[in-house]
């Protein structure tokens, strides 16, 4: 009999059956359930304080970045009309009556979602790796912290720098002198958990390179090949993403995404025997 390809100390359980398999499954989602109700209805009773002291700071002028802006201008760097310095501040309105109590109960379920999701990672760990080998451990493993790592970095990026930018921009911009900007709670909502999740979703281009490289479907002549093009589009996705006229806030977006470019490059291989780049 030809021997297994595969060694064989894997540490697989031996003769879990569907039902042993179904139940283990079982735990495993009512774990995650409790820890996510009981994490939302902490930040439950602590919204108020989360919603003055971090969500709606970026509508204040003592927030990091708008400091920042205000330190750089003394230098004489380039910023332009909406990020000059001043004073900054917004007031949000409710234009519709169960809006705030909606936007405290969604805000808490997003909010949970997002702390509980290493414990959810480390729980779904803790479900598939008794069937992997050795190595398939080490590298989902790796693939689960670093997807989580890129997706919180993303959605910091988001805060601190990608959505107080378009906020500023926004806000201050009129298509006539005549048209007052009056910002309502639930848009100013849409805006930050849109941007968030969109940053947060970007922040994983290197995991699914990785990912591609792995199966020998990317590699890094094609990342070299087309880096002209990827810092055309960047650019434009910058501006696209922070309207403003000026190059100093164009580069703040668009350096980290260009970063997570080559961040990408260096993840894959250097040469795929399955793909034959002629660039």
């Amino acid at each position: 009999m030809q021997a297994s390809a595969r060694p064989e100390n894997t540490n697989r359980p031996a003769n879990d059956s569907f039902w042993e398999h179904l139940d283990a499954l079982r735990s495993l989602l009512l774990r995650g359930a409790i820890f996510f109700i009981a994490a939302a209805i902490i930040i439950f009773l602590w919204m108020p304080e989360i919603f003055d002291s971090v969500i709606l700071a970026p509508c204040r002028e003592d927030f990091p970045l708008y400091r920042l802006l205000n330190r750089i201008s003394e230098y004489g760097l380039p910023i332009s009309e909406e990020e000059s310095p001043g004073k900054f501040h917004i007031e949000l309105i409710n234009i519709a009556l169960a809006t705030q109590f909606m936007l405290h109960v969604s805000t808490s379920l997003w909010l949970a979602l997002i702390v509980c999701t290493p414990l959810n990672i480390y729980l779904i760990w803790k479900f598939v790796a008794p069937a992997l080998y050795k190595s398939e451990r080490s590298a989902i493993r790796c693939a689960m912290l670093f997807g989580a790592i890129m997706f919180y970095a993303g959605i910091a990026v988001s805060y601190f720098m990608i959505f107080p930018l378009t906020l500023r921009f926004l806000s201050t911009y009129q298509l006539s002198p005549g048209i007052p900007n009056v910002i309502a709670i639930d848009s100013y909502m849409d805006t930050l958990t849109g941007l968030s999740l969109v940053m947060g979703i970007t922040f994983e281009l290197p995991l699914v390179s990785w990912l591609l490289g792995k199966i020998e479907l990317a590699d890094r002549s094609f990342f070299i090949g087309y880096r002209r093009h990827a810092i055309v589009a960047l650019m434009i996705l910058a501006a696209i993403i922070t309207p403003t006229g000026d190059p100093f806030t164009l580069f703040v977006v668009f350096i980290p995404l260009y970063i997570l470019w080559e961040l990408s490059a260096l993840l894959v291989p250097k040469q795929s025997k399955k793909l034959d780049h002629s660039l």
